[in-house]
């Protein structure tokens, strides 16, 4: 019998020409986006002072393939098709009988799969004539991924960093300012919602919440810019499909299908972009079985812990008001290292997936996640990103499973970027100075007592 890949590569030839819109087989369609000032459905005038109408078309649309242009197909090219591998030594380290794959992000040029949508939002911000664009990033993987992509096209990039990672993670500043963006650790003193929470908190900590809060006001009071979202939305979400497209050619490769799909859950952009794609089959009665598991942190369990209902998608009340699993837009989670998954909501496509229990969600203490993140690297040899290593532990805890009841079964899961720039995360656990965090209930219900009052 011949031995199995290691990896599983495709060809320059079969990277996807279209974007996958799991939105066209829902069988119910997504609640609406609300204004933040009049709680009323949002139009494309009001989202276009902020985004280019090609983006808005996208995110509201319900064709299920949406063409990639020409120019952004050929800048994937730089590192897609991305390899997926077959975890052999970890599955022997584990003695388990389950097979495990997993999609490799981390060989983008910053690391992670956020120039998947980075470049996809700066060719059609370019194209309608904005010359800068302003976005938040909580690790980095975004805020490096746009800078990257913003000076492939000849524009401006300005990126306001969640502080505690700022100061975390000096690499991904230096890496984003190496690319020509301007960084600033937030909250800051360049915007009025930077200076409000300043003014309460000195010593704020920061959140993604409230750097989106920041980035939006820069777009909103600039002409020339626009917001640009790492995650969350459904055209970002979109533009990730690329990952598990790929995936379901290269497991057909080897005749494989996966039993179960895994991916961290911080906004949503990796699961959903590895996902949905298998979801498809799933919700079109040819894949009954399939499960698909998101995994975030217990320092900020949005889908585990949180309310679906309607809520602002940051601090300051500047951006949309969306239906999906919160924890309030006011909820600031401690610091853990995975800085990625530090967002008080959550996808309004993932969390309608979640609560018609088409996929699962579980939540894991930043301790553990170390530990199943050391022995990924002992057997695999690469350094796992904080928040990717989320994926791994729930993708263990799968395999032992399987052992334990002696059935072998299919895992993929998306290793959506290296943790290179993350090694101080690795000092505080090697070190024994690694904590875990979980917030008393009492906090995410005061965090939620400011919910909007949407009318019914």
């Amino acid at each position: 019998m011949d031995k199995p890949y290691t990896k599983i590569l495709l060809p320059e030839s079969e990277l996807p020409t279209t974007w996958y819109n799991l939105v066209a087989d829902l069988k119910e369609p997504l609640p609406p986006v609300l204004h933040p000032a009049t709680l009323q459905p949002v139009t494309p005038a009001d989202l276009n002072v902020i985004f280019p109408m090609s983006l808005i078309m996208q995110e509201v649309s319900a064709e299920r393939n949406i063409p990639i242009p020409d120019e952004v197909r050929e800048i994937y090219k730089l590192w897609r098709p991305t390899p997926l591998y077959r975890a052999l030594r970890l599955e022997k380290a584990l003695q388990t009988p389950a097979k495990i794959y997993y999609k490799y992000e981390g060989v983008s040029p910053v690391g992670s799969h956020k120039p998947n949508t980075a470049v996809a939002q700066a060719y059609y911000n370019k194209q309608e004539g904005i010359k800068r664009l302003a976005t938040e990033t909580g690790a980095g993987q975004w805020g490096s991924a746009l800078a990257m992509a913003c000076r492939f096209l000849g524009m401006d990039c300005t990126v306001y960093m969640v502080k505690v990672s700022y100061h975390q993670k000096p690499y991904r500043r230096l890496l984003m300012e190496t690319y020509g963006g301007k960084v600033y650790a937030s909250p800051s003193q360049e915007t009025n919602a930077g200076r409000g929470i300043l003014a309460k908190d000195p010593d704020s900590p920061g959140s993604l919440g409230i750097a989106i809060s920041e980035a939006v006001e820069d777009a909103a009071t600039h002409a020339d810019t626009n917001y640009s979202l790492g995650s969350v939305l459904n055209h970002v979400l979109l533009h990730q499909t690329v990952i598990g497209q790929e995936a379901k050619k290269q497991l057909a490769m080897v005749d494989e299908y996966p039993d179960v799909v895994i991916a961290c859950v911080g906004g949503g952009s990796n699961f959903g972009g590895i996902a949905n794609p298998f979801l498809a089959d799933k919700l079109n009665g040819s894949k009954p079985n399939l499960r698909a598991v998101a995994v975030e942190p217990e320092a900020c369990p949005t889908l585990t812990r949180g309310v679906y209902t309607f809520d602002y998608g940051d601090t300051a009340k500047m951006a949309p008001v969306a239906k999906m699993y919160t924890l309030g837009h006011g909820f600031i989670p401690s610091g853990i290292h995975a800085g990625g998954l530090r967002y008080h909501g959550d996808s309004p496509l993932v969390s309608a997936l979640y609560n018609r229990g088409i996929i699962e969600a579980v939540a894991y203490f930043q301790v553990p996640v170390f530990e199943a993140a050391m022995l990924f690297t002992s057997t695999e040899g690469i350094i796992p990103a904080p928040e990717s290593a989320h994926a791994i532990k729930a993708a263990v805890d799968e395999a032992v499973k399987c052992r334990e009841a002696g059935q072998s079964r299919t895992i993929l899961f998306n290793l959506s970027g290296h943790g290179y720039f993350d090694l101080q995360a690795y000092d505080d656990y090697l070190s024994g100075k690694l904590q875990d965090f979980a917030h008393p209930q009492e906090k995410i219900d005061e965090a939620l007592k400011e919910l909007p009052a949407v009318p019914a």
